[in-house]
């Protein structure tokens, strides 16, 4: 695909807002779901809600994985890494994920063995470096890093080593969508839909929105103008009442998705129930290690109890944001005591954290309201 020079991708822009403008209603509210931190990171970036005209929400949604970790997995982190014997590897923006009590970088501080890693094949090296402690991976993420993490799993038990163990809380999307809209606490729209997960489920797994729910869907890139092209397909939709997954991404996303990531995710993961923080639990939402690799599973391999209950941060309305019931500044937290600086919550840890986002960009973007 050709790239659009600066002048062409502004022309294009024009051109899409004008199709916008004239596919809406005025008076009209139509509230769409950007389901991709990322995704809502660009808005941000580029502007594009005050591009808009107004009576078209764009809502974050529950697309952050290390915003949707919740608080019963972190305690369980921190209780590893008080052992003397585990060494904790995991991606920096972990680090600062609040637990109910803590952090694993408060715990660092206190001498916790906690290691970060760039990729997940580190900690093979991890392992054998040190054959006296057990080697513990946070092993969360949506599926674009499911099959990568399920590779090193496969990868982990080709190498022999037996200290090498995954605490594992991956996050499956479509199930989330689904909850979402079976709990109907908040109106949506349409969802704008994540172009990286797509890239490994492809548009199948997307179906049901359109024929259970008759919801308008679009997979989108990540540019102003992708997501732009994005919303005019969904408004299309809405427009014809005919509901589809729409994809204006098929650069990247195919049809089927990744077959081969697919195989992997199939071969080492069973579906679970899993808890999103602040939204709670959702059917069949997770993955677990199965057959020969559940022998990995840091909570088979080395049991823990909490010594206290895992509970909610008093205040944070995380849970309402990542279902798009309130904007992230409509929280008594934000920008107070919860900040980019010293973040309360989750959503302000992450980069592609909603809070974080609108803690960045929301007065030079327009983002914190039409009025602000």
């Amino acid at each position: 695909m050709k790239k659009l020079t600066l002048q062409e991708k502004q022309l294009t822009a024009e051109a899409l807002i004008h199709k916008i403008k004239e596919l809406h209603t005025p008076g009209e509210t139509v509230r769409l779901m950007e389901v991709c931190g990322t995704h809502t990171v660009s808005i941000f970036r580029e502007g594009l809600r005050q591009l808009l005209p107004e009576g078209i929400e764009l809502v974050s949604g529950p697309g952050c994985p290390v915003c949707v970790t919740d608080q019963t997995y972190m305690d369980k982190a921190l209780a590893y890494a008080d052992r003397d014997d585990v060494i904790i590897a995991t991606f920096g923006d972990m680090l600062k994920v609040p637990g109910s009590y803590s952090s694993l970088s408060e715990a660092q501080t206190k001498g916790a063995h906690i290691h970060v890693i760039y990729t997940p094949l580190e900690i093979i090296e991890l392992g054998k470096q040190h054959p006296d402690k057990h080697i513990i991976f946070l092993a969360i993420g949506f599926e674009t890093t499911i099959a990568v993490i399920g590779a090193t799993v496969k990868a982990v038990a080709a190498s022999g080593l037996d200290n090498v163990f995954f605490l594992v809380s991956h996050k499956l999307v479509p199930p989330a969508l689904r909850a979402l809209l079976d709990r109907q606490a908040g109106h949506i729209d349409g969802f704008i839909l994540p172009g990286h997960v797509s890239v490994i489920i492809g548009e199948e797994p997307y179906r049901f929105l359109a024929e259970e729910y008759h919801i308008p869907s679009c997979i989108a890139g990540f540019d102003g103008v992708e997501i732009l092209s994005a919303v005019v397909n969904i408004l299309e939709q809405r427009k014809m009442q005919h509901f589809y997954v729409g994809n204006t991404y098929h650069s990247v996303v195919m049809k089927e998705g990744n077959p081969v990531a697919r195989q992997i995710m199939n071969e080492v993961y069973e579906p679970c129930d899993d808890i999103w923080r602040g939204i709670g639990m959702i059917p069949e939402s997770g993955l677990s290690l199965t057959g020969e690799y559940a022998t990995y599973d840091a909570e088979i391999a080395l049991p823990i109890t909490l010594d206290r209950p895992s509970k909610e941060i008093k205040g944070c309305q995380c849970g309402s944001v990542l279902q798009g019931l309130i904007k992230p500044n409509e929280c008594p937290l934000f920008g107070t005591s919860c900040t980019a600086d010293h973040p309360v919550g989750a959503c302000m840890v992450s980069v592609e954290g909603s809070c974080a986002a609108w803690y960045k960009y929301g007065y030079a973007s327009g983002g914190l309201s039409w009025e602000d």
